[in-house]
């Protein structure tokens, strides 16, 4: 057993952190009871394993450029100040936030870190349940909630711009790189669902892990998505990026698909749009690394609606920076934003119209290590604090000189397939 006792300042709450080990606990998405408010749902689930989690033991909103270093700063409060007891040492374990943030500084999103009162998680064949508090308390044993109940049929409307005004936009930022304005720029759009019924968080989470299993489904205040792009993972001294731009839609059939896959890699347009965002990771994490392996050719993503140019930057941790900061120095990165990033800002705040929200800013976790998963909120949706039957749903492409707007139009309904899949009952 680990423990860590220790004093907190004035107006950080002294939590008392409970982690016991368990059976495994089966679903984790089944797990959340039914009734928690959807802004109180919490989840990171790859592959069957990760973390959920419900209720608000503390929390913090930010916003502005401090957004990541007020959180990052109330956080080294809190885990100086709480009281931990834990019969598990993995990452996850302990003391646990949750966390979302805005793209741009100056969006009224902002931020939060939020530390849930309950926590279940499950990693290498080892499960566990987290009880935060400000008292110790029981640790409650995992059960099976009954199944969510879907939100009926859904309709979707446009959002900022419809598709035709958005293709013009793309067109204007095409004539802007090829002018030498820009290199690259990405390009969002948003589509409002509303459906029948009051949206449940944990259907969505549920459907999410089930058909995308490869990508990392996550919630958080009411931030809902299956995100195939880890923006920085830390890990006992180990820090990783996993790189996607350059896309293309899958067809069903696997010979054709295949050779997709094929033409992706080769695809000159691909390979320009990946090559800026690779390279933004790896300069954004020099600073922080002794030793970095950057690959020199991409690889090709598999996911059930789309495949991906994907790279995995890794490097070997030289100080002692949080997962949340290197999520900070690393956003926005060209996969989201474009190169140079200032001039790309720039020409999305002309173009849009858009307020992205915490869209394509980072969404994960940490825990009182600092270790912790990072994800780019992509392939996600927010939901509406003041009408539970309604969703804004985004997506986003990489535009460079060799862009099509009818094709880029096409990829982005494609990157909304897994939210409208969600949706439907």
């Amino acid at each position: 057993m680990t423990s860590l006792v220790a004093g907190g300042p004035f107006g950080i709450p002294d939590l008392v952190v409970r982690t016991t080990r368990i059976p495994d606990p089966g679903d984790l998405a089944r797990l959340i009871p039914d009734g928690v408010p959807s802004r109180d749902v919490v989840s990171w689930i790859r592959s069957g394993d990760g973390l959920v989690g419900w209720g608000r033991a503390a929390e913090i909103d930010t916003s502005g450029t401090q957004r990541f270093r007020d959180a990052a700063d109330w956080w080294q409060e809190v885990t100086t100040s709480a009281i931990c007891r834990s019969e598990v040492d993995l990452p996850g374990a302990g003391l646990v936030a949750f966390g979302s943030f805005a793209f741009a500084p100056d969006s009224p999103s902002g931020g939060s870190l939020i530390v849930p009162s309950t926590v279940i998680g499950r990693r290498s064949g080892i499960a566990w349940v987290t009880r935060i508090s400000d008292r110790l308390e029981p640790n409650p044993a995992p059960a099976v909630a009954p199944a969510p109940i879907g939100p009926g049929a859904a309709r979707f409307a446009d959002g900022a711009l419809s598709g035709e005004q958005w293709t013009q936009a793309v067109a204007h930022a095409v004539r802007g790189i090829l002018a030498g304005e820009v290199d690259k720029v990405v390009m969002a759009r948003d589509v409002i669902a509303q459906t029948e019924a009051p949206i449940d968080p944990r259907w969505l989470i549920g459907r999410l892990a089930a058909r995308y299993a490869n990508t990392w489904s996550f919630a958080v205040d009411g931030l809902v998505g299956a995100t195939p792009e880890m923006l920085v993972r830390r890990e006992k001294g180990l820090v990783t990026s996993r790189v996607l731009a350059g896309t293309i839609q899958r067809t069903g059939n696997d010979t054709h698909d295949l050779a997709l896959a094929g033409s992706l890699a080769r695809s000159s347009k691909d390979l320009e749009e990946h090559e800026y965002a690779v390279r933004s990771v790896a300069d954004a994490l020099r600073p922080h690394c002794s030793s970095m392996n950057v690959p020199e050719s991409p690889f090709v993503l598999h996911l059930p609606n789309v495949m991906h140019l994907a790279t995995d930057v890794v490097g070997v941790l030289a100080d002692y920076t949080t997962s949340l900061t290197l999520a900070e120095s690393l956003h926005p990165s060209a996969a989201v934003c474009g190169t140079p990033t200032d001039a790309a800002a720039a020409v999305i705040a002309s173009l849009e119209h858009l307020d992205r929200g915490r869209y394509a800013g980072p969404v994960g976790w940490l825990d009182a290590s600092g270790d912790g998963e990072w994800g780019i909120a992509l392939r996600s949706g927010q939901l509406d604090p003041d009408d539970p039957t309604r969703m804004r749903l985004y997506a986003g492409c990489g535009i460079v000189a060799g862009s099509e707007p009818d094709a880029e139009l096409a990829e982005s309904e494609s990157k909304l397939l897994p939210m409208r899949e969600a949706l439907a009952d």
